[in-house]
């Protein structure tokens, strides 16, 4: 009888048991605890905090850091055949469609489409087609909001509000264009950049501001009587028409800054 197999086979076993606990004591990637694809289980990994708020629809939130955090934006016009083209603008995030149902990574997943708040599609990139026959199905519906997830299904949050842009099917601005002033304007440290100043605009043109603040806020256009809430990390965009003339501030109520002045002639 070979008395060495028994021994060598021993070796064997208690040198991948080591090797397996080794593994998972490393750090890193977050690790995969279920086959992408076959499960909607939460990853309870380091990318992010998870808490206990969700976004609505049963998906928990995880949160992370403002700077460098994920951004979206939403743009929608009508197809010329049916229904309305939706594009998804990102920053600091990729579309990973072969890994959904696996871990959070930072900046990877995809994105989720709501109408008027009731869930509508799972999105795995920059483009999406939605058909009136969809719109139909959900029971129709004018606000379309676009929000990013991790490849665990949980949704990316800052300041424990989930990571989201919207915008108004009917009333949608498309790409801009020459009849569109953009303005984008940053705030940080209770500073403004471009620091303020003024932007002139010939009457009838949309305007488009896109502003984001490192707190959260309320941004005001004065004479248009134009509101919006600046959740810290995200940037918002706000859209009307300059059909009237003057001079016109853009501030904020909680800062109390000047962002800049809009001169409509």
């Amino acid at each position: 009888m070979n008395r060495a197999r028994p021994a060598r086979t021993a070796l064997a076993l208690l040198t991948a048991a080591v090797l397996a606990l080794g593994a998972g004591a490393c750090g890193g990637r977050a690790t995969t605890h279920h086959k992408p694809g076959t499960s909607h289980a939460e990853d309870t990994g380091s990318n992010g905090r998870l808490l206990k708020a969700d976004d609505g629809d049963g998906h928990r939130l995880r949160q992370v850091d403002a700077d460098g955090a994920p951004e979206v934006d939403l743009a929608v016009r009508p197809d010329s055949e049916d229904g309305w083209n939706v594009h998804l603008t990102v920053r600091n995030f990729r579309f990973t469609p072969d890994s959904v149902g696996g871990g959070a990574l930072a900046g990877r997943g995809h994105a989720r489409l709501f109408l008027d708040g009731h869930p509508l599609a799972r999105v795995y990139g920059a483009w999406f087609h939605l058909p009136e026959s969809l719109l139909r199905t959900a029971g129709g519906g004018i606000r379309l909001t676009a929000g990013l997830y991790a490849d665990d299904h949980t949704a990316w949050a800052v300041g424990s509000s989930p990571i989201r842009a919207a915008a108004t099917l009917g009333k949608a601005s498309a790409s801009p264009d020459d009849e569109t002033t953009m303005v984008d304007l940053a705030i940080k440290d209770g500073k403004v950049t471009p620091a303020p100043g003024r932007t002139e605009i010939a009457k009838g043109r949309t305007v488009r501001l896109r502003v984001r603040s490192d707190r959260d806020d309320v941004l005001h256009v004065h004479g248009y009587d134009k509101e919006a809430k600046l959740p810290a990390g995200r940037t918002v965009t706000v859209t009307f028409t300059a059909d009237r003339t003057g001079l016109f501030e853009v501030e904020t109520h909680e800062s109390d800054l000047l962002l800049t002045q809009l001169v409509v002639r």
